[in-house]
């Protein structure tokens, strides 16, 4: 299995992993391509719609295969053919956990019926009893405790709901997005892969595209293995986790503020759903939305303070990089000066 170990393979996932003599992958993230038009560099999504199920059954079944007997398979699919996925899998014996919905903004405008604005996301495994789950990794503040104080909430937070609407699509004008028709968040990914997997855990993506899975993994202390039959794609993939070095989530020594520790603190602000006029202004929250960055981040010494994530936050909406959240109206200029005068008085109280 060294051939595969933080390697991008080109070739047909189905050739590629239908060749492996024993189960290797801890986790397993499939977007495959949804059978909707879309042109690839080696690969037009059109087919009929029987050999698309048929090809479907096909590569689920070797995923399966080099799936470990404790492993969790994660696949994306629009709505054309999530039931035929959900069909499959059943037959293949697989255990259905979550059905999950990614609802997202800058859906596809749509003159004779409704916009669509989210993708299903599957999440099975192959045992009922045995598999990864670490719900401390993806908590979030529950309304217990940022709207009602309530000393019975759960002091870790609640786990979130199986519609995630966290995460916008990876349009045009994001510094994030490549040149690649379709391309998922880091941000979503990272949840998947810190929920569902251990460091050094083996995560494979059959569909590696532009390879953020790999990525992610990468930056998160797994080890990878993509696979795709584009050699464009895959040269590019390489590419972009060599320039992600440098970036990994590490943590016992203090860090200096990075760019990657903005996308961290962003990502969990959206998570978490509280406005930053509300942390400042609450002590406790501020203290536990704190202890859930220096967690996400790996920091066990030196951890982050309360005050140095508030300003982070602060300086952050102020130059635009934080983005309202959702659902949250946007103040007039003269209520957002009023909130920074309250934000640096007397409101936040640190240890």
């Amino acid at each position: 299995m060294q051939k595969f170990l933080n390697r991008i393979i080109c070739g047909d996932c189905i050739e590629v992993l239908g060749k492996v003599g024993e189960p290797f992958a801890d986790l397993i993230f499939a977007d495959p391509p949804f059978n909707i038009g879309y042109k690839y560099d080696k690969y037009f999504d059109k087919v009929k719609k029987k050999n698309y199920i048929a090809w479907t059954k096909e590569w689920m079944s070797v995923c399966k295969k080099v799936l470990k007997p404790h492993g969790s398979f994660y696949i994306a699919i629009g709505d054309d053919y999530a039931a035929n996925v959900k069909i499959i899998a059943d037959e293949l014996g697989l255990i259905m956990r979550n059905w999950i919905i990614w609802h997202y903004t800058f859906g596809q405008q749509l003159k004779s019926k409704f916009a669509r604005s989210h993708t299903h996301i599957f999440y099975f495994v192959k045992d009922k009893t045995n598999f990864i789950f670490n719900d401390h990794s993806v908590r979030v503040i529950s309304d217990r405790q940022k709207k009602y104080q309530d000393k019975r909430a759960n002091p870790e937070g609640k786990m979130p709901d199986d519609v995630w609407d966290e995460y916008p699509r990876v349009c045009g004008t994001f510094k994030e997005r490549l040149d690649f028709p379709c391309q998922m968040p880091e941000s979503l990914l990272a949840r998947i892969i810190r929920v569902s997997s251990h460091e050094g855990d083996w995560i494979l993506d059959p569909f590696n595209g532009s390879g953020t899975t790999a990525v992610v993994a990468h930056k998160l202390n797994r080890i990878y293995t993509g696979v795709d039959i584009s050699k464009n794609y895959v040269k590019d993939s390489k590419k972009r986790i060599k320039e992600s070095e440098g970036l990994p989530i590490e943590g016992e020594a203090k860090l200096k503020w990075s760019a990657h520790l903005n996308a961290e603190l962003k990502w969990l602000y959206h998570e978490n759903k509280v406005p930053t006029e509300q942390l400042a202004n609450e002590p406790a929250l501020l203290t536990l939305f704190t202890e859930k960055f220096n967690k996400r981040v790996g920091i066990k010494r030196n951890p982050f303070q309360p005050r140095q994530i508030i300003k982070h936050l602060t300086q952050m909406r102020k130059s635009a990089k934080l983005g309202p959240l959702r659902g949250q109206p946007i103040t007039r200029k003269a209520n957002k000066a009023k909130s920074e005068r309250k934000l640096w008085g007397n409101g936040v109280v640190m240890k």
